[in-house]
């Protein structure tokens, strides 16, 4: 229509700043603790703090950008991993990235629950995706006769998640490598 503007793609260095204050918040928030001042982020990204605004306006839309940017990744690697790997080792080495994943949002959890809580945050189908990317492993494991046929990927999601909570803290904290490792064995076929 005359008058209107045409909605115009990124420039690409809008595009380079914004996947550099993603990267940077990534990495603020898995080392951290607690809340990550937005300054900071933005100077590890080598951006003015204008520029991290003009992206991520409030802390909760930075979150949500780490949060499904790293669930894109996770959910990605299933078919990367099954082209390089028998699937019950693909399956274990996935198994890996979910137990980084879940410890990297140790410093946005409290921003991703009140903004999930609150509306702020749209409610991602985390565990369905991963359950998805699950079921395309544990088919391929049935299939090539390594996994059980007979295995829901969303049991084996809901376990995955209940090994993390078990070891995010405390005496357990260095038992993740063992209760995967015991998880894919429990995964593979019985033999008579």
């Amino acid at each position: 229509m005359v008058g209107e503007k045409a909605a115009r793609a990124p420039r690409a260095d809008a595009l380079r700043n914004r996947d550099k204050l993603v990267r940077a918040a990534k990495a603020a928030f898995a080392d951290a603790d607690g809340p990550v001042p937005l300054e900071d982020i933005a100077r590890d990204a080598g951006v003015g703090v204008g520029t991290l605004y003009r992206n991520f306006p409030t802390r909760e839309a930075l979150v949500e950008a780490v949060y499904a940017s790293e669930l894109a990744a996770l959910t990605d690697s299933a078919a990367e991993l099954l082209e390089r790997h028998p699937p019950d080792v693909a399956l274990r080495a996935w198994m890996g990235g979910y137990a980084r994943f879940f410890a990297a949002k140790r410093g946005m959890a409290d921003t991703l629950r009140a903004g999930w809580a609150s509306g702020r945050i749209a409610t991602p189908n985390t565990r369905e995706r991963l359950s998805v990317a699950v079921g395309r492993i544990l088919a391929a494991g049935a299939a090539a006769g390594v996994l059980r046929a007979d295995a829901d990927p969303y049991d084996v999601t809901t376990m995955l998640l209940g090994s993390f909570l078990a070891t995010a803290s405390g005496d357990n904290a260095d038992r993740i490598d063992a209760m995967l490792d015991l998880l894919v064995d429990a995964l593979r076929p019985t033999r008579t």
